[in-house]
């Protein structure tokens, strides 16, 4: 079962089923589940997420614009951010992301150790200035004052983004009622690989096994929503599409 080594047995049966037909080996599901079985291999299971922003301030909050619709029909259309938290023996370290939600590609992230306005606004920077999207992307995020604040507003406006915000909700329940699912989801998966059960010495342990996933989700996870390719691969192929179409 060398697949499971290469995906760090992140992968269940289904997704593992998938990750080996790719590498060209043909075999049945059944079989799959039956030899991971056989050889103690299991997912890691998602903890809950954790609420980073504090929501309690005095600052304008925009409307809701997407309504828990997270499946825009084309790239550059919806993206959403967040912030999270890793623990380190140096202290916190703080990420936040920007995940463009056609292809679920995370395309922008800044890890601090501090959860300041800059650390929203460098991820956004970082997601914008490579892909130049046309005017009218909408930016989804919580009601927190990292995103609600004058200058990450302005820098929505400068970009031509749209700014929306989700309404006040229960996250812990459920997932797919929350209003900011994809990324709430995003970090489950980042924490249930790389971060629960480690122990980093210092923020730069931390930082490395952070861009260690986001390499593997972007280029190398396979996802069901988009019929078992990675983010990339979803996003090459639409494109490729769009240019067979045009000739």
């Amino acid at each position: 079962m060398t697949a499971a080594k290469q995906v760090r047995a992140r992968y269940g049966g289904p997704r593992m089923h998938k990750e080996l037909l790719a590498h060209g080996i043909r075999v049945g599901k059944d079989r799959v589940r039956k030899l991971m079985q056989q050889q103690g291999i299991r997912a890691k299971t998602k903890r809950k997420f954790v609420v980073m922003t504090d929501s309690r301030h005095s600052l304008p909050v925009a409307p809701d614009l997407v309504q828990r619709r997270f499946n825009p029909q084309q790239p550059n259309q919806l993206c959403c951010g967040d912030i999270t938290y890793i623990q380190t023996d140096e202290g916190w370290l703080y990420l936040a992301a920007v995940i463009e939600l056609f292809s679920r590609q995370v395309v922008g992230w800044s890890l601090q150790p501090h959860m300041q306005k800059g650390l929203v606004k460098d991820a956004l920077a970082m997601a914008w200035w490579p892909r130049r999207p046309t005017p009218g992307l909408i930016f989804h995020s919580d009601r927190g004052s990292q995103y609600c604040n004058h200058e990450f507003q302005q820098a929505l406006k400068d970009w031509g983004m749209r700014s929306s915000m989700s309404r006040k909700g229960n996250c812990w329940a459920d997932l797919g009622f929350c209003h900011n699912a994809p990324t709430e989801s995003f970090w489950g998966r980042l924490k249930t690989a790389s971060v629960h059960g480690q122990k980093f010495a210092t923020r730069e342990q931390a930082r490395q096994a952070v861009m260690d996933w986001r390499a593997f989700y972007n280029h190398r996870r396979l996802h069901s929503s988009l019929d078992y390719l990675s983010p990339m691969q979803y996003e090459k192929r639409w494109y490729e599409a769009q240019r067979k179409k045009a000739a």
